[in-house]
């Protein structure tokens, strides 16, 4: 069976609260990633044989993500349950665009589909009605999204800082890692991965999702 893409919403506890599946997987993904510079002109004063400029790191930008994805309502595309083209925006919207009323802001929103695992939010929805019954109502659409990284501030800092046990770190869970061996190359002892799991709230060490993000906190002396 064909892996679907999903998207779901996150709620405060950082569990899901509530998944869109794609009835169709995208054809592509457009992952952006970027860094920020800056050249101070009080660090920049160029020195006799020194045309060029000093700049140093601003910060990462948010990553994004962007793809379409295709609806369809005509029954060529076999569903579990037949929904409209009004529903299933409906259902993508609850998702990703409807306002949190718990959180005060729009979902924040984890995307799944094969080795893929992005967090982030809805920052642009385009919906292109391609097809029509004799009635007017739409058979098919295409969604064209794009998202926007999200971090925690605790996984900023830990993304820009350099490597050191006595450092936070903010690490993406690879298939074939184990926690014990990520706890080894970062605090280089392995015996530290029960907290680590605590404090990220894994129910299990052996059964961890390619993608996780893992948040390592700094060594207390």
């Amino acid at each position: 069976m064909v892996d679907k893409l999903k998207i779901s919403s996150i709620a405060e506890s950082g569990n899901a609260s509530a998944t869109f599946q794609a009835l169709l997987n995208p054809e592509s993904l457009s992952h952006e990633v970027g860094i920020t510079y800056t050249d101070d002109p009080c660090k920049n004063q160029q020195t006799q044989g020194n045309n060029g400029k000093k700049v140093e790191l601003s910060g990462y930008e948010s990553e994004t993500l962007k793809f379409d994805i295709l609806m369809d309502a005509t029954g060529v595309v076999e569903q579990k349950k037949a929904k409209s083209i009004g529903d299933q925006l409906k259902s993508l919207k609850k998702v990703t665009y409807d306002y949190s009323g718990k959180q005060h802001e729009p979902n924040k929103v984890k995307i799944f589909w094969g080795t893929l695992t992005f967090q982030g939010r809805l920052s642009s929805m385009s919906v292109s009605y391609t097809l029509f019954d004799t009635s007017g109502t739409p058979l098919r659409a295409k969604v064209n999204l794009s998202f926007k990284g999200y971090l925690s501030e605790e996984e900023r800092e830990a993304q820009a800082k350099k490597s050191s046990p006595d450092l936070t770190h903010l690490v993406e869970f690879k298939a074939g890692d184990t926690l014990p061996q990520l706890c080894e190359k970062i605090y280089r002892d392995s015996r530290y991965y029960p907290d680590v799991a605590r404090v990220n709230k894994l129910a299990s060490v052996r059964h961890i999702r390619p993608g996780t993000r893992l948040y390592f906190p700094p060594l207390v002396r």
